[in-house]
């Protein structure tokens, strides 16, 4: 009886060697997009969306800064870069000396929160006194109408996109010559969920994030669009009609030649049903003639 046992052991054990077919399948692809942390839940919802109508593709989703995804594009570790600002010169430079071609789309358009504690009384900034606040010369809330109570001021890491936008539209005020900086007592927080934490949980901080981000534990302020002379609250509807005066596109990074599961994806990015999901989550979605 245990010869028959072990010869039973020897069996199993060689039908387990023998080679089965490999089961995954001949079409079946995977894309792996990496970058901005403001686009990363909508990246999610696309792919979730697109994962559904084409089973056999797998697409991973992951943040980390727009600096990170286009690193991740140049050395051909992901498909996409999600971007929230302009690759630089350099990173082109770069993506040229690895025999890279890279083409820039727009896929939808962000506006950029400014928020404070629901309990702060001020409601409404200029961007000159967000500039000012920012590099310093505005340390305490009484200056502009609040408090007296010191601010504390919080901005995403460098390696943000987001951090390079409000850097240059808000800080610098659009100047392609400015020079000035946050100051040395910003805090850079790691993404927008840590700015909002710190937002909802400090009455004299201030941050800000992409719209989308945005709930009811911070209050968003009213910015001043000279333009229309009037403060405009950062919303759907007034980003949609191109009133509130701090936008910016949400854009994909990838190779000139796009083909297969990648092309198909970003088929469906720019397609009526993609840019539904940028209304969806909160992003302003691009204009036909756009798409």
């Amino acid at each position: 009886m245990n010869r028959f046992f072990q010869m039973l052991g020897v069996f199993f054990l060689l039908v387990c060697l023998i080679p089965l077919p490999f089961v995954h399948a001949a079409d079946s692809q995977s894309i792996q997009i990496k970058g901005s942390d403001t686009m990363v839940n909508l990246g999610q919802a696309w792919a979730e969306a697109f994962m559904e109508a084409n089973p056999s593709v797998l697409i991973a989703v992951t943040g980390g800064g727009s600096g990170t995804g286009i690193a991740a594009l140049l050395n051909r570790t992901c498909d996409i870069a999600q971007s929230s600002r302009e690759m630089s010169e350099k990173e082109y430079e770069l993506a040229e000396s690895k025999g890279l071609e890279v083409q820039r789309m727009s896929v939808g358009i962000d506006s950029i929160v400014f928020v404070v504690h629901p309990e702060n009384p001020v409601s409404q900034l200029t961007i000159d006194q967000l500039s000012d606040i920012f590099t310093a010369k505005i340390t305490n809330w009484k200056e502009v109408g609040g408090p007296d109570e010191p601010i504390l001021v919080l901005s995403r890491e460098r390696n943000s996109g987001t951090h390079v936008y409000v850097l240059e539209e808000i800080v610098r005020k659009g100047k392609k010559d400015g020079t000035e900086e946050f100051a040395p007592s910003v805090l850079m927080m790691l993404s927008s969920q840590a700015i909002e934490q710190e937002v909802t949980d400090n009455k004299t901080a201030i941050g800000y994030f992409g719209l989308g981000y945005l709930n009811e534990q911070v209050k968003a302020l009213s910015i001043y669009n000279p333009k229309t002379n009037t403060y405009v609250a950062p919303n759907l509807e007034d980003a949609l009609n191109g009133t509130y005066p701090i936008s910016r596109p949400l854009l994909f990074y990838l190779p000139n030649k796009l083909e297969g599961a990648v092309k198909q994806f970003v088929d469906f990015v720019l397609s009526e049903k993609g840019q539904s999901i940028v209304l969806d989550m909160n992003f302003v979605p691009l204009k036909k003639s756009e798409a």
